[in-house]
């Protein structure tokens, strides 16, 4: 535990630094690689209602905003298109992008037009798995559908506010049974180390989804931005990591018989997408209010704002705020923990990546994780060891959690 307990500490101050931007400029993306596709990232605010422990952009729906906000959408990534740049994946997360579908459907079907895109990944909530949007979602080309379910425990939900939205674990599950086999691949996002969650709560989490024979699960640990440690705490109780450990050993042992690991926290039946689509993708262009981007070692965001996101593409102009250019080091210890976290990280490629500087960058971190018995080297081929998977939980909570919190920055700087 005391490992643990220096590790996030030390991530906390890490990320904090490495995700300050010190200027919110008007910027402009780098243009493409030649012949490089690209994942793009399509950010969609807004919510029938806001989630307390939610750190994502996120707005109350509003018919004409949003409805604004899509054509703006189309806009932005014409943009991008007339830059040269191509996209072979898509991820479209939120807020709820299923909150309008008929617009999602001719966003998708657009871009399948208009670029070389092989899969579509969609995020969505239970109450909209109904059989009309989800037909809708099928003709449009998604691939992989994720469901933010959280739990299936009634009082977890109703802690959670979602409860009187979606109705009780029961009934979700019965939606989720009723899709399932309707696309390629339908992933049910859970969260786990809530202060009132017990180890009997998720062990009947891990039942119902191996019961529904979900294609994957995403198991998130509870990730405490600033802005939403006082709301949480007043619901839940204390935040502590005193339990994560060990309930995050429970996901994995009694997941491990039936699903592979995808990354340290993402378990999946077959070969398909995952959330995290930073591990697969190096660069990726992020679209919407509030999104992120990370092209040629420069991670740039997105305004915040929605009126401002649509009123700047309306003009023509990129509508990005902030853009941080990372130094060797960073970019090379991005790449270690994004490629690790889904499992191995082969020495060669990071090699060509770097123009042969990726060990003489890391070799400190390659050296530290392997005497803690975190990472394995098999030849050219660096792997987490079981006890590193949940040290690579720990690093990715804090990534996220300094990415949250750069959010909310962002949110204030934009007056929202």
């Amino acid at each position: 535990m005391l490992l643990e307990t220096a590790l996030t500490k030390y991530l906390k101050q890490n990320f904090s630094n490495s995700l300050s931007f010190n200027e919110f400029i008007d910027v402009t993306p780098p243009a493409p690689e030649d012949d490089t596709s690209y994942l793009i990232y399509i950010h969609v605010p807004f919510c029938e209602e806001l989630c307390p422990y939610c750190s994502f952009n996120r707005y109350i729906f509003e018919k004409d905003l949003a409805e604004q906000y899509f054509r703006a959408l189309n806009l932005e990534i014409q943009m991008y298109k007339d830059m040269g740049f191509d996209f072979k994946s898509v991820y479209v997360g939120g807020g709820t992008p299923t909150v309008m579908p008929r617009e999602i459907s001719s966003l998708l079907t657009g871009l399948r037009k208009n670029f070389g895109v092989e899969e579509v990944s969609l995020e969505t909530n239970p109450n909209h798995l109904t059989d009309e949007i989800v037909q809708v979602l099928v003709d449009s080309g998604v691939n992989r559908l994720s469901v933010g379910v959280q739990s299936f425990d009634d009082s977890m939900l109703k802690q959670m506010s979602r409860y009187h939205k979606y109705g009780s674990g029961e009934e979700i599950k019965d939606r989720l049974s009723r899709v399932l086999g309707r696309l390629d691949t339908l992933n049910v996002d859970m969260i786990f180390n809530f202060p009132t969650q017990t180890i009997e709560m998720l062990h009947n989490d891990i039942a119902t989804i191996k019961e529904i024979r979900s294609d994957q699960v995403t198991f998130y640990p509870l990730m405490v931005s600033d802005i939403t440690k006082n709301e949480l705490a007043r619901r839940f109780g204390s935040i502590s990591y005193r339990q994560e450990k060990s309930f995050y050993n429970e996901i994995y042992n009694l997941l491990n018989d039936e699903y592979t690991i995808g990354t340290a926290w993402c378990f999946s039946r077959k070969k398909t997408m995952i959330d995290e689509y930073i591990v697969d993708y190096d660069e990726y262009v992020g679209v919407g209010s509030g999104s992120f981007g990370y092209v040629q070692g420069q991670c740039l965001a997105n305004t915040f704002s929605v009126p401002d996101y649509i009123a700047q593409v309306n003009a023509g102009k990129f509508p990005l705020m902030a853009r941080k250019e990372f130094s060797l080091k960073e970019r090379a210890r991005y790449y270690f923990m994004m490629r690790l976290f889904g499992s191995s990280l082969d020495l060669e490629m990071a090699e060509r990546v770097f123009s042969g500087n990726f060990q003489k960058t890391m070799w400190k971190e390659i050296l530290g994780f392997r005497l803690i018995g975190s990472l394995q080297k098999n030849g050219k081929i660096l792997r987490l060891t079981r006890k590193g998977l949940y040290w690579w939980v720990i690093m990715m909570r804090e990534f996220f959690t300094g990415v949250n919190n750069f959010r909310e920055s962002c949110r204030s700087t934009s007056g929202i």
